[in-house]
């Protein structure tokens, strides 16, 4: 869960795709919180560009970032690697525009970056943990693209271009360490029809058969493949089996899937925050990634400035007093951390904690800078879940909720004196065989303090027999 850059410096020469231009390429580690910045070496100033979404200013045939009139273009494979790699801060130099395109895959970029070293580093990583669907779509294109709550960072992509050589196909990512193995080396493709149309535009410059994958999804004669062989300079380009030139062998049976699933991470990317969320893709494309990953960081944003605090008014009557918490959870003073509860509903409950100077854990924790401990905190959390747990049952003074499971527990905010704590535990899954699996978070004022991932059971109270 921490930060992590590299070790030490990497070199990687290659050319650009596009512009054919000779490029090399220098990773150098970076301090915490810095994020991924690419710096262009070959002009003066030596000028920077952050890994921004918001500083995509061309989707054509790649994903191209410009600041000041600076570009660096064709940065999604090496994106979709460092997220592979779960690397959250890096210098890139280069002396070219375009990155090199290498074999048309990120496994180079794996490569190089593993032999720099992978060191963590001492910050948490910010992840941004989704709570509702966000939803993009583009009619005209029949783009559909859906992040969903998850456990983890998870994709999967899905595309259909009606050809008969490349069919319907579909690639998942159920976990980022899979990348790696199962994605990176995906190389890039194109049809035909489409090669010939950016030959004639100029561009592929830096193409020469050896890193992308050619479908063939019409009849093609020897006069277009001499043409062909001629522009690459090969001494013979045929159509093997499935519509495939000759250029490279699949790596995989759904290599194009696997491919636009790199591109869908890669892109996703310039959000500049990891998340945790599922990503569900249909027909995607650089356009559509972008659009969907400027979505998502207006909702970071937007949550981050204005989080979801449960309203709390201290003179409307709340559903559980004290009196009345006391009748469900065993609990009592001095270890008794909810004084009311204002919202409970089959999937919520919301608790209010006011804090005092006379606090017995302030008196004697840092007591000349009183905050409240942590571990205290999770415990007034799973107090309150345990009053949204112990709701299911007929009889809640019968049974008792415990500790299975605490994940993801972060301190954002120091709890000092004088702070009403308003706590929100929310279910992640249905109660099932006693097993509460919740997502606990406190607030002060407008602030997150504290956050949890906690999973607990609900087990009757064993009532000892008296002794005959």
């Amino acid at each position: 869960m921490y930060q992590q850059t590299i070790h030490k410096p990497a070199t990687i020469e290659g050319v650009g795709l596009h512009t054919g231009n000779s490029v090399k390429m220098t990773f150098h580690p970076s301090e915490p919180n810095t994020g991924i910045r690419f710096q262009r070496v070959d002009i003066e100033g030596e000028p920077i560009i952050n890994a921004d979404v918001d500083l995509v200013v061309s989707v054509d045939r790649g994903t191209t970032l410009e600041k000041n009139d600076v570009k660096i273009s064709t940065v999604e494979h090496l994106m979709s690697a460092i997220v592979g790699l779960e690397i959250d801060n890096l210098l890139i130099k280069l002396d070219s525009q375009e990155l090199p395109i290498m074999d048309g895959s990120a496994k180079p970029f794996i490569e190089v970056l593993e032999e720099a070293g992978i060191e963590e580093q001492s910050e948490e990583r910010d992840i941004f943990e989704l709570s509702e669907n966000i939803y993009y779509n583009d009619s005209e294109k029949g783009v559909e693209m859906l992040a969903m709550p998850s456990d983890r960072y998870r994709v999967t992509a899905l595309i259909d271009y009606q050809s008969p050589v490349l069919g319907q196909q579909h690639a998942s990512l159920e976990h980022v360490a899979d990348f790696k193995s199962q994605f990176a080396d995906a190389r890039t493709f194109c049809f035909l029809h489409e090669l010939e149309l950016l030959v004639e535009a100029d561009l592929i410059k830096g193409g020469d058969l050896t890193n992308a994958i050619v479908v063939v999804d019409k009849q093609i004669d020897d006069i277009e493949l001499k043409k062909l062989a001629k522009i690459f300079n090969k001494p013979d380009v045929r159509v093997v089996e499935e519509g495939i030139l000759n250029n490279v062998t699949l790596r995989h049976s759904n290599e194009p899937a696997r491919h636009k699933l790199l591109d869908i991470v890669g892109d996703l990317a310039l959000i500049g925050s990891p998340i945790q969320a599922n990503i569900i893709a249909t027909k995607p494309g650089h356009k559509t990634n972008i659009e969907f990953a400027k979505k998502i960081k207006n909702h970071i944003r937007k949550k981050r400035k204005n989080p979801d605090v449960p309203e709390y008014d201290p003179n409307k009557k709340p559903i559980y007093e004290l009196t009345d918490i006391e009748k469900v959870l065993p609990h009592r003073y001095p270890f008794l951390l909810i004084d009311k509860i204002i919202d409970l509903t089959d999937s919520y409950v919301v608790g209010i904690k006011n804090t005092t100077f006379n606090e017995w854990f302030f008196r004697g924790h840092f007591p000349g800078n009183p905050v409240m401990p942590g571990v205290l905190q999770i415990e007034a959390l799973a107090q309150t879940g345990g009053i949204l747990a112990l709701k299911t049952v007929e009889d809640p003074s019968k049974y008792d909720t415990y500790f299975l499971k605490i994940e993801n527990a972060k301190f954002k905010n120091k709890v000092v004196p004088g702070d009403t704590l308003i706590m929100k535990l929310e279910l992640l899954s249905p109660i099932r065989r006693g097993i509460v699996d919740m997502k606990g978070t406190i607030f002060v004022g407008d602030k997150i303090a504290t956050e949890a991932h906690l999973i607990a059971r609900i087990i009757e109270r064993q009532i000892p027999s008296a002794d005959v």
